[in-house]
């Protein structure tokens, strides 16, 4: 019995990393597609919008996601803890969240209408777990946030 849950345990993590691994490979396929697709619409940070940038409207544009880590990658960050070093699985994380979220900001400004957007900002929040004691991520979430502009002479 005792090997049983051993084999049960081992299968289950099993499991969750192939999963986990999957879900990933998709998501980054449809983020590079996207940003493909997109990649020339401005989404930049200036002190000045161009002089020759005439524009007609601006409003508040945001994108957000949030993003949870699988348990295999969980438990591999846990260890990871416990003897220091780089937390790989955490990394491509925020890597995800990061390029998902200035994606959406974008798909909000297009749909809004607008031409580029300018001073784009990213805040992070860890989405604490469950357990009591609070240790651990649940998830991440990036917004993703700037001014969208309505330009008059659109950009190259």
């Amino acid at each position: 019995m005792e090997n049983f849950s051993l084999i049960f345990a081992l299968l289950l993590l099993l499991f969750a990393f192939s999963t986990g691994e999957m879900i990933e490979r998709r998501h980054y396929k449809d983020i590079r597609s996207r940003e493909q697709r997109w990649k020339r619409f401005p989404a930049i940070t200036l002190k000045r919008i161009p002089s020759a940038w005439e524009v007609e409207d601006s409003e508040m544009v945001y994108g957000n996601v949030v993003i949870s880590v699988d348990h295999f990658k969980r438990f591999l960050a846990g260890l990871r803890g416990i003897f220091g070093g780089r937390i790989k699985s955490y990394e491509s994380l925020m890597d995800r969240a990061r390029r998902e979220a200035l994606l959406r900001l974008k798909k909000d400004a297009m749909d809004k209408g607008f031409d580029a957007i300018v001073n784009v900002r990213l805040e992070t929040t860890r989405m604490a777990n469950a357990r009591r004691n609070g240790e651990g991520t649940a998830g991440l979430e990036v917004l993703a946030y700037g001014t969208g502009l309505k330009l008059r002479n659109k950009p190259a």
